[in-house]
Formats: structure tokens, sequence, C-alpha cells
């Protein structure tokens, strides 16, 4: 299952963005995940310094 954004607390300040390996991820005010193109790493969950995101 790919990364999932809570969008509630989401700033859009591109962390998760910025360490995505494949690039699956792009900044419209929120973070998007582009599901088909996640390869479920978990990068993005670490580095959001808002818990914004999950695997789950």
């Amino acid at each position: 299952m790919a990364a999932r954004v809570m969008q509630e607390k989401c700033t859009g300040c591109g962390a998760c963005a910025d360490v995505c390996p494949v690039e699956a991820i792009t900044v419209e005010g929120v973070a998007k995940i582009n599901e088909e193109e996640c390869i479920e790493c978990g990068a993005c969950v670490d580095e959001c310094p808002n818990g914004a995101l999950s695997l789950d």
C-alpha cells in the first residue's frame, strides 16, 4: 500500500518530496502521493516533521 497523506496535518513543506527516491511525491499546497510510483520505502514517513504521512 502506498504512503498516505493526512491533509489536515500536512503543511506543504516538501520534506517528503525531497527524500522520495522515486520522485512519487509532488507538493501542491499539500503533499500528493502517486500510488503507482510509490515503492513503500517509508522515507517520507520518517522525514515528515508533522507526522502527516503513514504507510498503513
